[in-house]
């Protein structure tokens, strides 16, 4: 666990060089790794031949895999990595190695010295190398890397609802500091909404700590400090207080401030360590969920944190990505991190846009020996210390997700998470209704309809819908329209009693699983996007839910043809998802009918879908379908469905225009067909052929079968600057090229 702070100031620093005054060095180690596949005898040997090893960077899933239809024991396998790197050590410093995440399982050693083994793949680590470096000549660092689904670890010991991939997939980063060092720090920020706002600081240190060691801690807005105290660091915490004027961390505005500690040794500097936090009062209440004195109703999704072709295996930017769709596309104010403590970047990117998590340890179901439990005790500190200055967490998940009543298991995670963290409060998804709560908060999952009543003056919906009514973005319209108004009338129920703090749908994306769970492509179809992250109507619902000052949102929940429904014949009882107050519908340009949103069946939501019934159309008379949105009798908005579709535009669109030439960054780029209104086409085939010119690579199938009319790859940038441009043809629909620019990085120092 040591430095698994530093280790994020290292991920960053992937993107941005540290500063060159910095007193600890974090060297990022993420390039120039050797991956030699499957384990092999004497591999950790420092003069073992790996010239045959296949030259990588990490994050690194150990196997690449077709987005779905794939053998889930393809992964589990024993591998290997090698990294060889010259260092000549400062004097009087010690040296870390830091792994972010390993999955499952690694044994590390340096120059054929075994330094240890660790288990679990969600939570970072670290192994001292200084003792056994060579100053002068290459150091040789392997991980043998578990990815079996080994019962002595969690979540393993029984079946599990998802995979979770292997390889050494999240940032590594070596770490220099001198003999004594800030290992961590949590700031935590108190009195936030009284007169006498202030920070708690306490610094932890490594080492041997003599006399004469100081702490400054300092209270940062950009570079204006706002408050400072100096004290013996034995004399922790250190209390930072007369800040003046603090803007709130909230939804609208999430402020982020900097603490930055110094340790001193007789009047030097010798390390400092910073990190960033947010004023926020967080609290789950009787009356529902108070975010700063103001009652929030949770609207949100849980998140699994892999994605197609390489698992949890992306980079920085391609992780951040999942908090804005949730946040800007999906309008969420809450996610589950279902059921896994997740990326750091992920993290990062919900406190910068104001997404509130639920985060959780390990976990599905199955609880294991007392070995087992005194592990899944350990991530519960692990995540807590990784993760307590994030302001976007505002709830610690501290049971197995929908495990059995385990009493003396669960009070020893409970009184750990309080013990480490006073500011918030703890919860443990269950769908057990009467199961002993421990807990503070009533975390259940409630798959039924209508939801039962809350058991619990803090009660919180932590999954609805999912596997109930798994839908594929093809399927027959029926299907996909009730989908999304399952999620409608979950979320209206949840809104009428202020008893519900609010509701996590089952899910945001679609995600591989195993044989016994998913469709029989091993996916499990439950998300409200796929698993390109691409919105379904489902999704659409969530988009339609946000105040149209901020987006005007229109989107109907069907398809515009005779045949698609059940009853054939046009659209009856069709729903529209909108923040409108009010629709009209033409029929080839006749006035149909004009709507108002329904209020009778979802009047507790804050925009209630539109219901239509357009039937018994002459098959002459048939053609566009317009549907103009109004807000306070104003047009805002209008969208056409055509009366005769057909497949007319191919989309090609990245979600970024400029990456990082060091290997790693990534983005995703969409492929999608439209009509000639830019319209969805949920039944459209054919195989784009994908061509790259420039410092890139496809990460994805090539030529990629359109499922649904959509899908995905992303791309990935290599060593280099330059321009990459990628040429798609589809069969019918011509070739379409877009650019992205590749920027230069520099070298990494090891």
């Amino acid at each position: 666990m040591g430095g698994a702070a530093a280790l994020w100031q290292a991920a960053a620093a992937a993107q941005t060089p540290p500063p060159r005054a910095s007193l600890r060095r974090i060297l990022p180690m993420n390039r120039n790794w050797l991956y030699g596949g499957s384990a092999a005898p004497g591999c950790s040997a420092p003069d073992f031949d790996d010239s045959k090893f296949q030259r990588v960077t990490v994050p690194h899933s150990n196997k690449i895999f077709p987005w779905h239809s794939f053998d889930e024991k393809d992964f589990q396998f024993v591998s290997i990595y090698r990294r060889h790197f010259k260092m000549a050590p400062r004097p009087g410093h010690r040296v870390f190695v830091d792994f972010a995440g390993v999955m499952t399982a690694a044994t590390v050693t340096i120059n054929g010295h075994k330094l240890g083994e660790y288990r679990g793949g969600y939570t970072p680590f670290s192994f001292e190398l200084t003792p056994h470096l060579k100053p002068d000549t290459p150091n040789v660092l392997a991980v043998e890397v578990d990815s079996t689904e080994r019962p002595d670890i969690p979540p393993f010991g029984q079946n599990i609802d998802y995979l979770t991939f292997g390889g050494i997939y999240r940032e590594v980063a070596l770490r220099i500091v001198p003999p004594v060092f800030i290992e961590n720090l949590f700031a935590k920020p108190l009195d936030v909404l009284g007169d006498a706002r202030r920070v708690e600081v306490k610094c932890l240190l490594n080492g041997e700590a003599g006399a004469g060691l100081t702490v400054k801690v300092e209270l940062r807005d950009g570079a204006r400090v706002l408050s400072a105290v100096e004290g013996p660091a034995s004399s922790q915490p250190l209390t930072l207080s007369g800040l003046g004027s603090i803007d709130l961390w909230d939804l609208d505005r999430p402020k982020l401030y900097t603490v930055a500690a110094r340790l001193y040794q007789g009047g030097a500097a010798i390390d400092e360590y910073s990190t960033r936090i947010g004023f926020r009062e967080a609290r789950f209440t009787a009356q529902g969920f108070l975010l700063n004195g103001k009652h929030i109703k949770l609207r949100g999704l849980n998140r699994h944190q892999t994605f197609p072709y390489v698992g949890g295996a992306m980079p920085a930017r391609v992780q951040r990505r999942d908090a804005l769709i949730l946040k800007r596309d999906l309008k969420c104010n809450i996610v589950r991190t279902s059921h896994y403590p997740q990326s750091p970047h992920f993290l990062d990117a919900c406190d910068e846009a104001g997404l509130l998590v639920f985060e959780e340890i390990p976990g599905w179901q199955h609880i294991g020996d007392q070995a087992w439990q005194d592990l899944a005790v350990s991530n519960v500190e692990e995540m807590i210390r990784r993760d307590w200055n994030h302001p976007s967490i505002v709830l610690w998940g501290v049971r197995i997700n929908e495990s059995q009543d385990n009493h003396d298991f669960y009070t020893r995670t409970n009184a750990l998470a309080h013990e480490l963290d006073t500011s918030r409060q703890t919860g443990g998804v269950r769908y057990l209704y009467n199961s002993e709560l421990l807990e503070d908060v009533m975390t259940m999952n409630d798959f039924g309809f209508p939801l039962r009543q809350p058991n619990h003056p803090l009660y919180l919906n932590t999954e609805f819908n999912g596997h109930m009514f798994p839908t594929k973005r093809s399927d027959n319209v029926d299907r996909v329209m009730e989908h999304a108004m399952r999620h409608a009338r979950v979320h209206n129920q949840l809104a009428s009693d202020d008893r519900y703090a609010g509701g996590i749908g089952w899910c945001a994306f679609d995600y591989n699983t195993h044989a016994n769970f998913g469709s029989g492509d091993k996916i499990c179809y439950h998300g409200v996007t796929d698993i390109f992250r691409i919105a379904k109507p489902a999704g659409q619902f969530y988009r339609s839910q946000c105040d149209p000052k901020e987006e005007i949102v229109l989107e109907p929940c069907f398809n515009w043809s005779q045949g698609d429904q059940s009853e054939g014949g046009g659209v009856r009882h069709a729903a529209i998802v909108s923040n409108c107050d009010h629709l009209k519908i033409y029929v080839k340009g006749d006035l149909k009918a004009e709507v108002e949103p329904d209020r009778e069946r979802y009047g507790h939501l804050p925009h209630p879908p539109f219901v239509i019934d357009i039937s018994g159309e002459r098959l002459e008379d048939w053609g566009d379908l317009r549907i103009d949105g109004y807000i306070d009798g104003t047009k805002v908005i209008s969208k056409t469905l055509p009366g005769n579709d057909y497949d007319r535009q191919l989309h090609v669109e990245p979600d970024d225009s400029e990456l990082v030439g060091d290997g790693i960054d990534a983005t995703r780029v969409v492929l999608r067909v439209t009509n000639e209104y830019g319209g969805a086409r949920p039944f459209s085939t054919g195989a784009v052929a994908l061509r790259l010119e420039g410092p890139g690579e496809i990460v994805g199938e090539n030529p990629f079968s359109l499922a649904g009319g959509v899908g995905a790859v992303w791309v990935r940038s290599k060593e280099a600057a330059g321009t990459i441009r990628l040429h798609a043809r589809h069969p019918y629909l011509g070739e379409k090229t877009v650019e992205i620019r590749v920027t230069p990085t520099e070298a990494e120092q090891v």
